[in-house]
């Protein structure tokens, strides 16, 4: 009966929520969505339950450690060690895998070489929200869902004996751990470990739908019974139920960045029953209303199910970092009081500021309002605005100062953020701070973290002095100028709108900064100490580049397309190196790279660096181009498969970049409020902004082969533009292409049509 009550209570909720928002949410996009899309050859995504921007991402993990076992499972695998809480999604570096469970029959073993279990795809189902396997050891069926801090196991057993196993030593290094078993039967501890995060503090609560009949603890190998608290670094556990044949057992757990209370209250707050079913509606009720922010119609289903699948992994993180009580884990690792709004955690800053925090401002407005005020925050906590920030850590990963295009791409779209002027002071301080400014914001723990650390700092007090990173330095001192200059030209829009004139007129002029390193007799931007390097080779992988070499970063000035067209020798000339780059031989030489993949000719989609590519041509004037290029690289790099992504997906960037192309526009200079177009994959596609207007773009003759925009038309009138603004998006309307199989040489290529980034 109480499961019932808790049921009708969950299903109404559901229901009310539904008549409340927008209509698209009756259909169910769901099925368009494959979590399995990227758990294939390079793509680091994981299969399990989860719901949009949730702490927990419940997921079975196949492999312990290697490139790609990042996210904890590979589709390649037949074994399953068992079922963790946090994955990281589509990076290149593993971590997370917290609070393991695994249902086994028979005599307990908590080693994971016993435990384990093989498993097959063809008992294996994935849909955003839910997880199920057939563990083929113990003919167990598992089956997970999850909320926003909390994860429900149901493990159906064949058995008269089950054991659920409960690891804290998996996978990362444990620095300590606590775990308490209560009269009443509740678990409960903590565990904190390094590894790419290097203080993760994760606390939770466990609760079974039935007593347990003995469990008994290891700590080290060495066998407890009857403990009620232990601590230590190396704690495993095992709990036994007496259990009929095709009985379930459940398991939920509640997971805090805070205290074991926080993780009580979690729980206690978002899954009070044992209604596993309620829980998983609930789970394809939330995905439903994120998916259907988009309303995405094609006559190829498997571009469906590509489109939603990219909208499914753009919206797994950030992840939220706070309790139900607003309380939180600050950057300082100290525990604050929530100030309203949601923290976050896990900002991929070098990958997402590209694509997916621009497509927050289309359909994700208030969140991202809440990751920059967490960014702020952070700033306020440590000095230090996030570069790649981890469970409240930051890993000093990639190069940038990259937050400052999230903040300052947000003010150009009219979000409200919180403290302006401190959200300014932050930005210019990143832009300013010296190598050994650096150095006051590091601790390390582990070799990975220091080599992090020096890539990073390398060469920032080479560039304020000189405007570039001096080849000395090395470490992708060219890739690390071009970024650089960019951020500049960000930092200059943020000084412009808080009034700050003689900081927009000094950053401007350091925007310019990538001019430097260009080299008239090659095209390249090359590498330079005094003078430009001897012995340049553009399809040379080096140190001076990050993750790429000087075809991927031959075009790295969005903030400044116009100028460095002109660079270039003119528009002509400027089209002509963009053609060499999709032309030329794919092969490179020196030290190889696994990012640098998903190739044509030197472009390498697999990389974020070259995804703005393609969209160049709009500026050079031959838009037919971009739209060829862009859908090659749709048709080519992303399927409905599990190696359907060419690269990481890098919490959620390469997604965010097909959700965008797949319109048929994308946002090449983030900070700016045009977008350029290419060509739609869909033919037709709704975006339900959250003011209640719409924006609908239809293509007619979408057929395959048809791939030019042969006219346009905007609202009614003719259209000859090859960029769509921002304003014009956010007041609704509909924008009509006619598509062909022959290009239209004059459609967007007038000089009053071609989208514009200057800094002069």
């Amino acid at each position: 009966m109480i499961h019932a009550i808790h049921r009708i209570v969950l299903l109404s909720c559901c229901l009310l929520g539904l008549i409340a928002g927008s209509a698209q949410t009756t259909t169910d996009y769901t099925r368009y969505a494959d979590p399995m899309i990227g758990t294939g050859g390079h793509g680091h995504t994981f299969p399990g339950a989860c719901v949009p921007f949730g702490m927990v991402q419940l997921s079975p993990d196949t492999r312990l450690r290697g490139w790609d076992g990042c996210a904890g499972y590979h589709y390649s695998d037949s074994i399953v060690y068992g079922f963790s809480h946090t994955h990281l999604d589509g990076t290149g570096c593993s971590d997370y895998g917290d609070i393991l469970l695994m249902p086994t029959a028979g005599k307990p073993d908590v080693r994971p070489a016993a435990y384990r279990s093989g498993f097959s795809h063809q008992q294996e189902k994935a849909v955003p929200g839910y997880y199920s396997v057939q563990l083929h050891k113990s003919n167990i069926l598992a089956e997970l869902t999850a909320t926003a801090r909390t994860g429900l196991h149901k493990y159906t057993f064949s058995d008269t004996a089950g054991n659920i196993i409960l690891d804290l030593k998996h996978r990362d290094k444990v620095r300590h751990a606590e775990l308490h078993i209560s009269a009443d039967g509740e678990v409960s501890g903590m565990r904190l470990s390094s590894n790419w995060a290097d203080s993760q503090y994760v606390f939770f609560v466990l609760r079974f739908s039935k007593p347990f009949a003995e469990y008994g603890v290891s700590k080290g190998g060495i066998k407890h019974k009857r403990v009620t608290a232990i601590k230590g670094h190396r704690l495993r556990a095992w709990f036994r139920f007496a259990t009929k044949r095709g009985e379930a057992v459940y398991a939920k757990v509640g997971l805090s960045p805070v205290s074991i209370d926080g993780a009580r209250k979690n729980l206690a707050a978002e899954q009070a029953g044992w209604d596993f079913d309620a829980v998983r509606d609930q789970a394809r009720d939330t995905w439903n209303k994120e998916l259907g922010k988009i309303e995405f119609s094609s006559s190829d289903t498997a571009v469906m199910r590509t489109f939603y699948t990219a909208m499914y992994h753009s919206f797994i993180s950030p992840n939220l970092f706070c309790d139900v009580d607003g309380r939180y884990r600050g950057r300082d690792l100290q525990v604050h009081e929530g100030e309203g709004g949601n923290y976050y955690t896990v900002f991929s800053l070098w990958d997402t500021y590209r694509a997916l925090h621009p497509l927050y401002n289309l359909i994700q407005r208030p969140r991202n309002a809440d990751m920059i005020h967490t960014m702020v925050t952070m700033y306020r906590q440590r000095g230090l605005l996030p570069i790649w920030e981890l469970a409240g850590c930051e890993t000093f990963c990639m190069t940038g100062y990259h937050a400052v295009p999230v903040i300052a791409d947000a003010a150009m779209k009219g979000i409200s953020i919180a403290d302006a002027n401190t959200a300014y002071e932050a930005m210019k301080h990143s832009a300013t701070m010296s190598h050994r400014d650096m150095h006051h914001y590091f601790k390390w723990r582990s070799p990975l973290m220091l080599i992090s650390h020096l890539r990073y700092v390398a060469g920032w007090d080479s560039y304020h002095k000189y405007g570039y990173i001096r080849g000395a330095a090395l470490l992708g001192g060219t890739s690390k100028s071009m970024e650089h200059a960019y951020d500049d030209w960000c930092v200059a829009q943020m000084a412009k709108r808080v009034g700050r004139m003689d900081d927009y007129d000094m950053f401007m002029k350091r925007a310019a900064n990538y001019r430097l390193l260009y080299d008239s007799t090659t095209g390249f931007m090359r590498p330079r100490k005094k003078n430009f390097v001897k012995h340049f080779d553009p399809y040379k992988l080096s140190r001076y580049y990050t993750e790429g070499n000087a075809w991927q970063y031959a075009f790295p000035a969005p903030q400044d397309m116009s100028g460095h067209i002109r660079l270039m020798g003119g528009k002509e000339r400027f089209a002509t190196l963009l053609d060499s780059l999709f032309h030329t031989s794919s092969n490179m030489y020196g030290l190889p790279h696994p990012d640098v993949s998903g190739m044509i000719g030197q472009y390498a989609h697999g990389n974020e660096p070259s995804h703005m590519i393609a969209y160049a041509y709009d500026y050079a004037a031959e838009p037919w181009k971009a739209q060829h290029t862009t859908r090659m690289i749709m048709d080519s790099f992303y399927t409905d498969r599990p190696d359907g992504l060419c690269g990481n997906d890098d919490c959620g960037q390469m997604s965010a970049w097909y959700v965008f192309s797949a319109m048929g526009f994308y946002p090449v200079c983030p900070g700016s409020n045009q977008y350029a177009i290419g060509s739609p994959k869909g033919d037709r596609m709704v975006l339900h902004l959250e003011d209640g207007k719409s924006f609908t773009i239809i293509a007619k003759n979408n057929e395959k082969g048809n791939v030019y925009i042969t006219s346009a038309r905007m609202n009614g009138s003719p259209y000859t533009k090859s960029y769509l603004n921002y304003e014009d998006i956010m007041k609704g309307g509909t924008l009509e292409m006619e598509m062909g199989a022959a290009p239209n040489t004059q459609w967007g290529a007038g000089d009053a049509d071609v989208p514009v980034t200057g800094i002069e």
